[in-house]
């Protein structure tokens, strides 16, 4: 199913994906040659807006939890790329333990880590999954929304190691550990300087990173690849600005937030004209680190923040696990003029080690095209992609089912290079 595209692609955009495809064999070379430089995420998903008239990526998550909403007929691909990602960072690895987040009620998430394990087996390892979630005191079965059950163990730390301890099944000792678990909260003492292999590293979790410098990196891969294409980098990077020390309850910092909206509007504004792009521009406020769609407002005027009544401030103030914002950036707001059932969608890409292995639509029936998708209320559509995204169709048009995919995951692995380099940068070994 390829969502219908409520404006007609045409312009810049047409151009840009014609460009791709003509110059598929210097993009893939391009590409080879990053990946000889830079280690790549172990695996990752990048939210991407396809507007008509731009298409890039909004969010970068280095902990994907919707590997249940893949194509199943293409869980070959995702095989594949696990077997190069493990062989590169633990050759010898014959155990995994996976490490999944602590909200076991989510039966919609624990389907996401019962395919994640069948992945890992078709790869050929012997596969466990370990909870460091307090309320995991002994093995537990869970069952997800369909009927699926998964096994989560306590974990046990003995001495600079985690283990399974468990008398019917056996002790598990693993050399590597699968972290599907972001780390929001911080890094919890158990998982503290451990001598296994730990995927990812510990400082691509949110205690860490942030969204800025991702979209830092990116703006350094951006730059270079549209040298590379002799094209506009705007149409495919979302121009951003930070703000810190921002408060939403004391309600300090907002004059500052209020003139960086203003700033990037006008900005905008600009290559709206240059475009001949008729609709208003608009910013995305949200907190500079976290996920689940929490900390996030649309903005098209300075007005916006400055007015933020106690619901709003509320709102803005507090990610997952609690923890309070003081940093936010303001990202160029991107429409998404696709849809499905008349329902507004955006693709979410998904990739293991450099490899896209497929992707889904979010659809959400209760938000318009300038509006936060990840969001109470999304669904997701599991059979977007009919065909592999990296096998384009040369000779037909930008616009038919595997050339838009594959404008898509050219789009997405930049979003995963940027990722990488980030990872790179924040390395605490290279501090």
């Amino acid at each position: 199913m390829v969502p219908h595209l409520t404006t007609a692609l045409n312009g810049p955009l047409l151009s840009l994906e014609k460009r791709m495809l003509s110059d598929m064999p210097k993009i893939e070379h391009w590409f080879r040659s990053q990946w000889l430089e830079y280690a790549s995420p172990f695996y990752a998903s990048v939210d991407l807006r396809n507007s008509g008239f731009k298409l890039a990526p909004v969010d970068t998550n280095l902990f994907p939890g919707g590997f249940n909403n893949l194509n199943p007929e293409f869980i070959s691909l995702s095989v594949q790329a696990a077997q190069v990602a493990v062989e590169k960072i633990c050759p010898e690895a014959h155990r995994l333990m996976i490490i999944p987040e602590n909200h076991t009620r989510n039966t919609y998430y624990l389907r996401n880590v019962v395919e994640l394990v069948t992945i890992m087996k078709a790869a050929g390892l012997d596969v466990r999954v370990g909870s460091i979630s307090p309320e995991i005191t002994q093995p537990t079965t869970l069952e997800t929304h369909d009927g699926q059950h998964l096994l989560l163990e306590p974990v046990v730390r003995v001495g600079n190691r985690i283990k399974l301890i468990n008398k019917e099944l056996g002790d598990f000792d693993s050399c590597a550990i699968l972290l599907n678990n972001d780390l929001s909260g911080g890094v919890p003492d158990i998982l503290k300087n451990l001598e296994q292999d730990l995927i990812p590293p510990l400082h691509a979790g949110w205690h860490v990173r942030r969204k800025s410098q991702h979209f830092d990196a990116y703006n350094r891969v951006i730059s270079d690849f549209s040298k590379l294409l002799g094209i506009d980098e705007w149409l495919l990077n979302p121009y951003f600005e930070t703000c810190g020390e921002i408060d939403f309850h004391a309600r300090t910092g907002e004059e500052c937030l209020a003139l960086k909206v203003t700033e990037l509007l006008a900005k905008i504004k600009i290559k709206y004209a240059e475009y001949g792009v008729t609709q208003d521009p608009f910013v995305i406020v949200k907190a500079d680190a976290g996920t689940y769609g929490m900390g996030i407002m649309t903005v098209k005027s300075p007005d916006d923040v400055r007015d933020l009544n106690r619901k709003a401030r509320n709102k803005m103030s507090v990610i997952k696990e609690g923890q309070q914002v003081s940093k936010v950036i303001i990202q160029e707001g991107i429409y998404t003029f696709e849809s499905i059932d008349d329902a507004v969608a955006e693709p979410v890409v998904y990739m293991m080690d450099h490899f896209v292995i497929g992707g889904f639509y979010r659809v959400h029936t209760g938000r318009d095209v300038d509006e936060n998708l990840n969001a109470p209320g999304s669904h997701f559509v599991p059979l977007a992609f009919e065909k592999p995204c990296t096998l384009p169709d040369c000779t037909g048009q930008p616009d038919t089912v595997p050339n838009r995919f594959y404008a898509y995951g050219v789009v997405a692995r930049l979003a995963l290079l940027a990722a990488a380099i980030e990872l790179q940068e924040t390395d605490p070994l290279n501090q």
